[in-house]
């Protein structure tokens, strides 16, 4: 397995580009717009730089990675000779089912189809496709260069060549592959959903500030960032279209989201992303304050 070509190219995207890469894998990096892939492939080299300041990659290492990823716009041509596809997109059903059937189309027969989806089905992704054998889930966590885990999920039909296959390549990156079952949400965003959710909760019913709930999680629980922090850095619309697959899957409103992560995301405050969601964010930098609306609420 040299050839990787992953699908989209966001912050997971370009991540997960940038770690095959690193490894020495020829990856195509896909996507339909040319400023997300310009965005991209500066974001890498910006992180590799990063890398080698500290002291982590050498000069050499760099230029290798970089020659290693080649930005294209068309899908058929960017996944035709691929030995392992990573979709990578938004996080909606019908966006990546579409996908799937192309890529089932497009690409070889020997290819493995995977999704770095957060929360959907694998089963149902791999019905779109006529080798369910050869679809299953890789979970990157963010930012992927740095993160150690990558949730493996197998859909029903999903073969156990084509998971000793994937829990080898993703072990080979330095990664921790764990296994787990195809249920919404998987094991990650099963338990930390519903943690950010009551987060959430605690902010709309003013038990306490934005900054307060941070700090009992950050100082009291050992949690490297607040629940409120780390949803702006995950993405609150995210969060919003976890918590629905997770509520119509489990066929619970235990987890219901917020009303107030609702109105956030309908009014485009979606954290870190569009400079503002629990806190703003000054561009360039890492400082960041409570956002405004609510000190006025």
């Amino acid at each position: 397995m040299k050839k990787v070509s992953v699908i989209g190219a966001g912050t997971m995207g370009s991540g997960i580009a940038h770690t095959f890469a690193q490894q020495g894998f020829e990856v195509q990096l896909i996507d339909k717009e040319q400023e997300p892939l310009k965005n991209a492939i500066e974001s890498i080299e910006m992180n590799l730089k990063r890398q080698q300041e500290k002291g982590l990659i050498e000069p050499q290492k760099v230029k290798e990675t970089i020659k290693n990823i080649q930005p294209e716009s068309n899908l058929k041509k960017g996944v035709e000779t691929a030995d392992l596809v990573v979709e990578a997109v938004i996080e909606n059903f019908d966006t990546k089912a579409k996908i799937f059937q192309q890529l089932d189309e497009f690409c070889p027969k020997t290819c493995i189809l995977s999704s770095n989806t957060s929360s959907i089905s694998i089963g149902k992704l791999a019905a779109f496709t006529k080798r369910q054998d050869k679809v299953i889930g890789m979970h990157f966590m963010n930012p992927v260069p740095v993160m150690k885990l990558v949730e493996v999920i197998p859909g029903i039909n999903t073969s156990r060549e084509t998971v000793k296959a994937i829990l080898k390549v993703t072990a080979s990156l330095g990664k921790s592959p764990v296994l787990v079952k195809d249920y919404p949400g998987f094991i990650a965003n099963r338990i930390l959903m519903p943690m950010i959710n009551e987060a959430i909760f605690s902010l709309h019913e003013g038990m306490a500030g934005v900054e307060e709930i941070d700090q009992v999680m950050h100082l009291g629980m050992a949690h490297p960032m607040g629940p409120l922090e780390l949803a702006d850095f995950i993405g609150l619309d995210v969060c919003l279209a976890i918590l629905k697959v997770l509520q119509e899957g489990m066929g619970s409103n235990k987890y219901a989201p917020c009303p107030l992560l609702v109105n956030l995301v309908n009014a485009g405050y979606l954290g870190k992303k569009s400079g503002a969601g629990f806190y703003a964010y000054q561009s360039g930098t890492k400082q960041k304050q409570v956002a405004n609306y609510f000190n006025n609420h």
